[in-house]
Order: C-alpha cells, then structure tokens, then sequence
C-alpha cells in the first residue's frame, strides 16, 4: 500500500514528502494525522535540525482533498487542519516549502505555514476557498495579512484568483523563485545551511519573530532568549570560529551545570542506615 507521506534524513535535514501525486497531493483524514505525527516527531528529534516540506509528482498540494466523503463532525475535521497549523507554526526548526506545480487552499497554507518558500516559474497559487463556497483555513486569515498587508490579502481571498510565483514573490509570499531543473538542488542546499546554524538560537529567532508583541514585550523576549543562547556551547564556538577563521561548529550543547549538592552523598547514607 502506498504511503500517503514520506520521510527522509539527510545530514540533519528532515523532508516531509506529500505522496498523493493522483489527486495534486491533496490531503485526506489520514494524511492530515500522518502530518500532524510527523510534525510532533520532528520536533523531537534533536538530530533534526531543519525541515523541507513538499510534494510528489509535480504538484504541491491542491489542499483538502474534499471528493473524498467524510462523515466525521465538521468541528473534528477541522480539529486536524487546526493541529498541523500550529505544529507547522510551533515547530523550534527552520522550515522550507519546496513548491512546484499547484499550491492551492489550504495547499498554499501549508506552504506559508514555513518560514520560507522556494518555488518555480510554474508554481501556481490559490486561494481558492471562495470558489469552493467556503471561507479561509489553515491559518490564512492569520498569515495572509501579515505576510500582504490587509487590502492584498483580501483581494487573494475574496476573489480567489490564480497567480504565479513571480506574482506571488513580489506579494512577499514566495521567498525565492529558481528554475524547476535547479530547484532540488537549491533547496538542498539551503536547508543543509539552516541545519548547521545554531539550533537554540534559531528557535529563539523563529519564535520571537512569529510573535504577537509590543515593543516592549519584544524586547524583554529578546533579553532572555540571549539570556539561553549565552548559556549554551554555539555562542562561545562561534567567537573562537571567527577569531580562527574558520566555519563555526555549532550543537546546541547546554553548558550550565549544576554543581553537586554538598552532602548529599552523607544524606543518602544516613537515610539507608535509617531504614
């Protein structure tokens, strides 16, 4: 039987392939809950140090697949769409959407849902809920204006149209565009560079960047995620590195360690004598 998701491990960089070519990977229940096991398994494996998010077959993802019948609560249903957002949102890695083909509804989502997105010149995008009698999910209603701006994401939304990835980069949603021969290549290469930066430190960056906060809530976010890249092995490894010359080596090592607790070994004694 045919896997609806694909798993790969390469230098540290984990890739989540969407393995539904006959439908444009279009996601059912039981890839929605492969997703949401594959995210929560990614986020804790310390080997994993970056994500890439993709799809099979030429096509992204052509969102949810709804030609399949589900009887199930529209409130459960949505519970799983709900559950791979906020993983794909939460997730303490760098991620990358590699899009080629289609990305549509909550197809394109996902793929906002990364950090960054690479694509080609025949990726095309949609939000194309409108069009299907249906309203915004998958976070977009969060991610689109702040990625567009709210009269933008309006227009993506209300009318559903169908735009290319040039059109899509210069709305800031595509980060990158490179032709589809280059595209494995460039995305390789991009993730083995998120996957030898410093793993604590970009989760601090990614969090503190993804946040709802006021000047002065950034600020204190920010003096204390220094406060746990300075208590970590990478900061020091990084002055040496440049000092040296040379590429830093960077794990994430925690190096705060507690001293032993004066007698204690004299404590345990006694309570077994006592025993």
């Amino acid at each position: 039987m045919m896997r609806s998701l694909l798993t790969e491990d390469r230098d540290g960089v984990r890739t989540l392939t969407l393995n539904r070519p006959h439908r444009k990977n279009a996601i059912d229940a039981e890839l929605w809950h492969a997703l949401a096991d594959a995210l929560r398994a990614a986020a804790a494996d310390r080997s994993v140090r970056a994500l890439v998010l993709t799809g099979a077959g030429g096509a992204f993802c052509s969102g949810a697949d709804i030609s399949v019948p589900d009887n199930a609560h529209p409130v459960y249903r949505m519970r799983a769409l709900t559950d791979v957002a906020l993983l794909l949102h939460e997730l303490p890695l760098p991620t990358v959407a590699k899009v080629t083909g289609v990305a549509v509804g909550g197809g394109w989502n996902l793929a906002l849902g990364c950090d960054l997105v690479v694509a080609t010149p025949e990726s095309r995008f949609s939000q194309i809920f409108a069009r299907r009698g249906l309203s915004l999910d998958l976070g977009g209603s969060w991610l689109l204006p702040k990625l567009v701006g709210l009269q933008q994401a309006k227009r993506l939304a209300l009318l559903g149209e169908m735009i290319d990835a040039e059109q899509a980069r210069d709305l800031n949603l595509v980060t990158w565009v490179v032709p589809a021969h280059e595209i494995d290549a460039y995305v390789t290469d991009l993730a083995t560079r998120l996957a030898a930066g410093p793993p604590v430190a970009l989760a601090q960056t990614k969090a503190l960047l993804n946040a709802d906060h006021t000047l002065r809530e950034a600020l204190a976010g920010e003096a204390a995620a220094q406060g746990l890249n300075f208590a970590t092995a990478d900061a020091p490894e990084a002055f040496a590195a440049f000092a040296e010359k040379r590429e830093p080596q960077f794990d994430g090592r925690w190096t705060v360690h507690r001293p032993p607790i004066r007698g204690a070994d004299r404590s345990e004694q006694g309570s077994t004598a006592d025993a």
